[in-house]
């Protein structure tokens, strides 16, 4: 195992630099209705047609807590074996921006729904552990749109007060690679339980990067937040950059500004956008409209209950039942995937053969048709069905892929196409002694050179037979009466 505490080091003239990254993630919740409201939050609705009086901050509004936001945040920390707070607290974050009607953010700073827990991630060969600070709960602000008119910019509030699970990470990660596979595990763990889909490009799942740079074994430096990266890529883009620019700014005998920045995708660099501001800037205070929420034991069992079986012990499943470790951890990535594969086996496909093909052939269609595994063509029962046919010797392998090819063209069953098109595997013993026969007949040449000692011919033979008969010869039957013709 590669030591996780060296693995990236930044080359300065001065010698090596480290770099330390913590991640806020902000993850929308999986809910038809927003935090304190009952507004919509569905994806690409018209501006301001998804927004509430509560919203809006009209006076004399109250907020009342969306009881399946909670659930969907405690039933994350759970996943992440982290610490739920049975009483927790709503705070005001007072700031002033054209998208924030209110004036403040409702949102939690002394006391989370949900404390510490911690992420396995696997990053350029090894193994290593990832503490989760926080998750909080707290409301989205609207969006300000600039592109719609020269000189005006317009405020769309569909998204102000939908919810958001505040993801904090500790300062655990110490490279690019690192912070990938925390973002990937990290989604991977949401969509699974369902709580957010993770879909960094509607916005319902951005990073706030924050990134420093020290000499190995010195304290923390400054660091920098670099606001709302929407892909793994940028933000593994966006750390490197940081890293590199903080590492030059330092040796060339300056220091580190507290700030928050940008990071434009087109160049793959950061810029400066304002000073960072601290917990004591936003006069945070507990906000008097809400209580406090308080958890009962059967509400956690409830969130606990519903939670499935999530990708760390579903792959362990898969292995234990044969299937190589690749193959698992790519069945298991996305839970579309590991949902399908799961449906194969429960219609009665052997685990190993069955993740093969879905790893191969039906990926491999899958891609070339530029389909997910959610719009497959094929079912999991049809699937099942085509392998049961090879194991039991109606089909060979070539045979296999025709039919899947009629399947996905078609959709009908492989049975239905076996039959039509007459593609069963034939082990007629007297049918294939024939054409063996007639194929030793056509080339005395490379009989004569195989009887000479070249034995690579034989493959040669094979394939003529197989030609001959249009591929429906069982191969372990060729193989065998071929062996027995030449001798």
């Amino acid at each position: 195992m590669a030591d996780a505490t060296t693995s990236f080091r930044i080359k300065g003239a001065t010698g090596d630099w480290e770099v330390v990254i913590g991640l806020e993630v902000h993850a929308q919740v999986t809910s038809n209705a927003k935090l304190f409201s009952g507004a919509a939050t569905a994806f690409g609705a018209e501006p301001n047609t998804q927004v509430s009086l509560v919203d809006a901050a009209m006076p004399g509004m109250l907020p009342v807590p969306n009881r399946e936001c909670i659930r969907q945040a405690v039933r994350t920390g759970m996943a992440i074996d982290a610490q739920i707070n049975k009483w927790s607290r709503f705070d005001r974050k007072n700031y002033f921006y054209a998208d924030l009607p209110q004036g403040y953010q409702i949102s939690q700073l002394y006391h989370p729904l949900v404390g510490e827990g911690a992420i396995e991630i696997e990053a350029d060969g090894y193994t290593k552990t990832i503490g989760v600070e926080r998750i909080h709960v707290e409301q989205d602000a609207g969006k300000l749109m600039h592109d719609q008119h020269p000189t005006r910019s317009y405020v769309d509030l569909n998204r102000s007060g939908v919810a958001l699970m505040e993801i904090v990470s500790c300062p655990d990660m110490r490279s690019p690679a690192e912070a990938g596979a925390y973002l990937t595990k990290l989604r991977s763990i949401l969509r699974y339980v369902g709580s957010c889909d993770g879909n960094m490009d509607q916005g319902s799942m951005r990073a706030d990067v924050n990134v420093s740079v020290r000499k190995p074994g010195e304290e923390f430096g400054t660091r920098t937040e670099t606001k709302n990266v929407n892909s793994i890529r940028f933000v593994m883009a966006a750390i490197e950059h940081e890293a590199g620019r903080q590492v030059d700014v330092l040796e060339s005998g300056g220091t580190i500004v507290q700030e928050t920045r940008l990071f434009n995708p087109d160049t793959g660099t950061t810029r400066s956008m304002r000073s960072k501001e601290d917990a004591h800037d936003y006069r945070y205070f507990p906000d008097p409209d809400l209580l406090p929420l308080e958890l009962d034991d059967a509400f956690l069992a409830e969130c606990l209950a519903s939670l499935p079986e999530l990708p760390d012990t579903k792959r362990k499943r898969y292995e234990a039942a044969g299937i190589t470790p690749y193959n698992a951890a790519v069945l298991t990535a996305e839970v579309e995937s590991a949902r399908w594969f799961d449906a194969l086996l429960e219609a009665g496909a052997k685990p190993v053969a069955a993740a093969n093909w879905v790893t191969s052939e039906l990926f491999g269609a899958l891609n070339r048709l530029g389909k997910s595994i959610g719009d497959s063509p094929v079912t999991p029962g049809q699937a099942a069905e085509l392998l049961a046919l090879v194991a039991d010797g109606t089909l060979s392998g070539s045979l296999a892929k025709q039919v899947f090819e009629a399947m996905l063209e078609t959709g009908d069953a492989p049975g239905k196409i076996v039959e039509e098109r007459g593609l069963k595997q034939t082990s007629d013993t007297g049918a294939i002694e024939a054409v063996i026969a007639e194929v030793l007949a056509k080339n005395p040449g490379q009989l004569e050179q195989y009887r000479g000692g070249k034995v690579a011919l034989f493959g040669f033979f094979v394939g003529q037979t197989m030609k001959a008969m249009g591929g429906k010869a069982n191969p372990g039957v060729v193989n065998d009466l071929l062996k027995k013709a030449l001798g």
